[in-house]
């Protein structure tokens, strides 16, 4: 079956926004003399359906209730003040120019706010590039629930064996592969140590493997489909 579209993610997979959070809590818990393990962390990679709070976490291990409001504000500058020194991540630019080249439909699957995404693909000049972006905001569960990703491909007017999802996060693979799709694994530094093996193809980057390769690669397996 010929693939016509293409899902992102965005966290962690078009920028690194990942790594910088959990550096920026690390800091907190370190002022008060407390360690954030990566374990915890992992358990909310690729979702909003928070299994972990690290402000209740950071409350039990100090033993008294915190100012919430001033290192929620401190967080949030503290992260934004990281990510934006982040580049955009290897092959994303390429990989985007391709699709339009080819006449493929792109979208993105963001278990992040709208706002969240759209503000940062607009800042990074590469909002253009999707037609459909669907995020936390229009779904009752984000990841690895299935329907970001269900609603994502029927916006671009495609079925799931017809289109490729990538992510860097087993919340996301699991997601993609429930909704249908062929699911690229591109971990990023923080992720490479995590579980991605439920993806049909892993990369090291989007810069290792062209997109038409890629697209020649999945039509050539069984109808395209995941497997």
């Amino acid at each position: 079956m010929a693939i016509k579209a293409l899902v992102f993610d965005f966290d962690g997979l078009i920028l690194d926004t990942e790594a910088p959070i959990f550096r920026a809590w690390q800091e907190i818990y370190a002022a008060h003399g407390c360690v954030l393990s990566f374990d915890d962390w992992a358990k909310i990679i690729g979702t909003a359906d928070f299994n972990f709070m690290p402000l209740d976490e950071l409350e039990r291990q100090v033993g008294q209730s915190l100012d919430r409001q001033a290192i929620t504000s401190w967080e949030r500058k503290r992260e934004l003040e990281l990510i934006e020194a982040q580049p955009v991540l290897p092959g994303v630019r390429e990989y985007l120019q391709d699709a339009r080249r080819l006449g493929l439909r792109v979208g993105l699957a963001s278990s992040s706010t709208c706002a969240w995404v759209s503000g940062h693909l607009q800042r990074l000049g590469l909002l253009e590039y999707f037609s459909v972006i669907q995020a936390s905001d229009d779904v009752p569960r984000t990841k690895p629930d299935p329907a970001l990703y269900l609603q994502a491909v029927q916006a671009l007017g495609a079925s799931p064996p017809e289109a490729i999802a990538f992510e860097d996060s087993p919340n996301g693979i699991l997601a993609a592969r429930r909704a249908g799709l062929f699911c690229v694994a591109v971990p990023n530094a923080l992720t490479r140590s995590l579980d991605t093996s439920q993806a049909d193809l892993a990369l090291g980057s989007l810069a290792e493997m062209g997109l038409e390769e890629l697209v020649r690669v999945v039509e050539g397996r069984e109808g395209g489909q995941p497997g």
